[in-house]
């Protein structure tokens, strides 16, 4: 027996690794993109819709992360084992949680009175914030230079704006 790590001490780490960052920046664009296709050509869904469609596809792609992560891991053996999902699924999990900013921006503006479209551009804003927030602390976090963080910032912003005028363009 050696002193080297073990599968238990391995899957043991694993199970303690922090969550995907990058799945917040995804989930934040992702966020974006959904309320920005609710608008063109009709309406804007009522804002339980909104919600429900912002929280549900959060959900279903962070189940195809989670899928799509697992077989490409273990392609050469057929089943996963609980801890690797459990791991795999929490190292996901920002995904879902980057739709709920949105989510909770839209319930916010019925609150304060907002239109349905009011309330659509309001969580548009928050996915967007939230993706340049989450850019930004992770380039932090990451030790990035003070060039580096604006760089992450630019490019995040550039995302999230092409989605708010193509938003803009198709439902105007």
């Amino acid at each position: 027996m050696g002193d080297g790590p073990t599968a238990d001490s391995a899957t043991a780490r694993q199970e303690r690794s922090p969550s995907d960052y990058a799945g917040a920046i995804y989930g934040s664009l992702l966020a974006a993109s959904v309320v920005a296709g609710t608008g063109p050509g009709h309406r804007p869904p009522n804002p339980g819709q909104l919600i429900a469609l912002l929280l549900a596809t959060g959900v279903v792609f962070w189940l195809a992360h989670v899928y799509a992560h697992l077989v490409g891991e273990k392609s050469s053996r057929a089943l996963v084992s609980l801890t690797e999902f459990r791991v795999c699924a929490r190292r996901e999990w920002p995904i879902v949680q980057a739709a709920v900013p949105p989510a909770a921006a839209v319930g916010i503006g019925v609150f304060l009175g907002l239109s349905d479209a009011g309330a659509a551009w309001l969580a548009l804003a928050v996915a967007v914030g939230s993706q340049l927030g989450w850019a930004l602390y992770v380039a932090a976090k990451a030790g990035a230079t003070r060039g580096r963080l604006v760089a992450a910032g630019v490019i995040n912003l550039v995302l999230g704006l092409v989605i708010v005028l193509l938003k803009a363009a198709l439902t105007h």
